[in-house]
């Protein structure tokens, strides 16, 4: 399975549907996102995906999130998701809770660790579990996304290209 990963969207749905159709142009048959969605806007191009998200530091208002999210049918795993996927256990936070990232890492119970929070993309190993972060989309120089093939595990980072603003 190809799954798409992306973080840091901070409610520029423009650069959301940019990274989006990138990763599907990769084979993206789920999406993750890493945290700071930031909107309705960026939850409806979810709407339709297998897809889950978490909360990031700058998704103020969790609780309309969740809601809207929720009547939308798209998945939203709070701060913290433990996914299940072609066999292989993924922890999803956003970053930014260090004593959760740690809890994760020492338990070394996940083959992967998706995150986001910093705006830029990253690679390791530690221990068993492997720490991905794709990049951002919003405030890096280059805007990233990820894509992961559990089979091969294959990471691919891919250099979205925003639409020019008109005027």
């Amino acid at each position: 399975m190809i799954i798409g990963i992306l973080s840091d969207t901070h409610d520029h749905a423009d650069a959301m549907a940019a990274g989006l159709s990138a990763l599907a142009a990769a084979g993206a048959a789920f999406y993750v996102h890493c945290g700071d969605i930031g909107s309705h806007r960026c939850i409806d191009l979810l709407a339709g995906l297998k897809s889950a998200f978490v909360f990031g530091n700058t998704d103020f208002d969790r609780v309309a999130l969740a809601r809207y999210a929720e009547l939308v049918g798209v998945p939203c795993y709070g701060n913290f998701a433990d996914l299940d996927l072609d066999g292989k256990k993924i922890a999803v936070t956003h970053g930014d809770d260090y004593r959760l990232k740690q809890r994760i890492l020492a338990a070394q119970e996940h083959d992967y660790l998706f995150q986001g929070h910093t705006h830029v993309r990253d690679d390791q190993r530690i221990g068993r579990t492997r720490l991905i972060n794709p990049g951002a989309l919003h405030r890096a120089t280059a805007k990233t996304v990820a894509t992961l093939d559990t089979a091969t595990e294959c990471l691919q980072f891919i250099t979205v290209s925003l639409p020019q603003k008109k005027g």
